[in-house]
């Protein structure tokens, strides 16, 4: 994997200069004279590297303003998928949500999600291979560890719900994953079968779920036992793992709170909302301007994207939402978003969204969303009605209440209530990074009829069925090149 693979670790060491994610573990020492063993030598060094991990997550990538982080990550998945419509060409990302770049083996769009979450193990690995023999407490290395792991797991868990084909519970899943990397060598590696690959994300998580309790992270850019909990639920939910699913989504919103209809709608961009689990803060001197989710995602920043090409929910998702539920008025049906006062610059388009709200039209701040008490309902609720256990529409009913005060209890069971729980995972997560992979999951296809979707911007990707080839990314070629033990998906 030595094209995108091969990264030192004073990448990490280089940007938590920058600043890090906890006053306590600034860098003290100029970054070109910290070697490896200086690194990784306490669990006070390991902490600064953990921070730069955290910092990394919104970071721009090698130049390119769109590829910032996980906030660009979240976009690529979503655009990919029927939720979120372009009502114009003139957008980053073009090719993933058209689907063209996801079949090119030298598109950078498929580049950048392989390579950034390869760097992210790779720095993950650094402080997994050193804790255990770095000078500091037990407590300081299990936190350093269990967060490490997290990512790992987090990352190859993202890697092969792209790369790869679908988990299917109760089959071999021996199609052809990702590599799994455990070091922090330049060796080559093999892609890993779909099942070895879950077999690994779940001991990291295991172990994670176990050297993260009792530790009360400071913010919550750090990941918790509540995060290792979440994590686990999603991986499970993906495997058909229903029980397991609904427990650990049970035990990570336990003591969480909903936000109320006015938090709602404050524009998504505050990681101290009760609400949030995990996230990133984008700080005033870490702003990466034009590189932030919120100069994509936001309706209220100046940039050409957004006035040009604001972001629209797919119109007959958005019929689906009642006028009494707090998020209908997160999207504008004439595009006019009367209350945030829009100049003649911004175009006006139907149903766009205000989810997202950066810090003003001249600062594209906003934070990051990763993980929501939300998501842990959802998936608790979806779990439960799968194996027919009769609190899956108390629990559905105990979020939707929150968001639409008129709710009624549902009736439905069976699938009929896994309908109605997906349709309200559409709505509640739209825009954080879900759909893609939740429609490849469900083996469901891909549909953009009969909505706002404009068929001469999606090309020949109004509909696509659940089989076929294209929901496999393609590897990029760069590592092909330089690893000739890896093989393409079908081409």
């Amino acid at each position: 994997m030595k094209s995108i693979y091969i990264k030192l670790i004073f990448f990490v060491l280089s940007i938590t200069i920058l600043g890090s994610c906890s006053d306590d573990f600034l860098e003290k020492k100029p970054t070109e004279f910290v070697d490896y063993e200086g690194a990784t030598k306490t669990t006070e060094n390991l902490m600064t590297l953990l921070n730069g991990i955290h910092r990394s997550l919104y970071i721009t990538y090698e130049g390119n303003q769109n590829e910032s982080g996980l906030g660009g990550l979240m976009q690529q998945v979503d655009y990919a998928g029927d939720d979120i419509v372009y009502p114009i060409t003139n957008n980053w990302f073009l090719k993933v949500y058209n689907w063209s770049a996801l079949s090119d083996e030298n598109s950078q769009d498929i580049r950048f999600a392989y390579r950034t979450y390869y760097e992210i193990i790779r720095n993950a690995n650094t402080i997994i291979n050193a804790s255990d023999a770095a000078i500091g407490t037990t407590a300081d290395k299990n936190i350093v560890k269990g967060q490490a792991l997290l990512y790992r797991a987090f990352c190859h868990f993202q890697l092969v719900q792209l790369y790869g084909k679908r988990y299917v519970n109760g089959e071999t899943n021996s199609q052809l994953g990702v590599p799994i990397i455990l070091t922090v060598g330049n060796d080559n590696f093999p892609r890993s079968t779909v099942e070895e690959v879950y077999t690994q994300i779940n001991k990291d998580l295991d172990e994670a779920n176990v050297l993260l309790i009792g530790y009360a992270k400071p913010n919550n850019s750090h990941l918790n036992l509540k995060v290792a909990q979440g994590l686990k639920a999603r991986v499970a939910l993906t495997q058909g793992n229903w029980a397991i699913a609904a427990d650990y989504a049970n035990k990570a919103r336990l003591g969480m709170s909903l936000m109320s209809v006015a938090d709602y709608g404050a524009g998504f961009n505050d990681y101290n909302n009760k609400e949030w689990m995990w996230g990133s803060h984008i700080n005033e001197v870490q702003t990466q301007y034009f590189g932030n989710f919120g100069a994509y995602m936001s309706r209220n920043f100046s940039s050409t994207v957004i006035r040009s090409c604001p972001k629209a929910i797919n119109s007959k998702l958005y019929a689906m939402i009642p006028a009494t539920d707090v998020r209908s008025t997160i999207f504008s049906k004439d595009g006019t978003h009367p209350n945030l006062g829009l100049s003649k610059a911004f175009a006006k388009f139907p149903y766009t969204s205000q989810k997202f709200l950066a810090i003003g039209t001249g600062d594209s701040r906003c934070d990051v969303p990763y993980m929501r008490a939300a998501e842990m309902y959802l998936i608790e609720a979806e779990a439960k009605a799968r194996l027919g256990q009769p609190d899956a529409a108390s629990i559905l009913f105990d979020l939707e209440i929150s968001r639409n005060p008129k709710y009624v209890l549902s009736t439905n069971t069976g699938q009929a209530l896994v309908d109605e729980i997906l349709i309200q995972r559409r709505i509640e997560l739209w825009g954080e990074g879900f759909r893609f992979y939740d429609i490849k999951r469900t083996n469901a296809p891909l549909d953009r009829t009969g909505a706002n979707h404009d068929p001469g911007i999606v090309n020949k990707t109004l509909y696509l069925e659940p089989g076929d080839k294209k929901w496999q990314w393609l590897i990029p070629r760069a590592e092909i090149n330089a690893n000739p033990l890896i093989v393409q998906n079908e081409l």
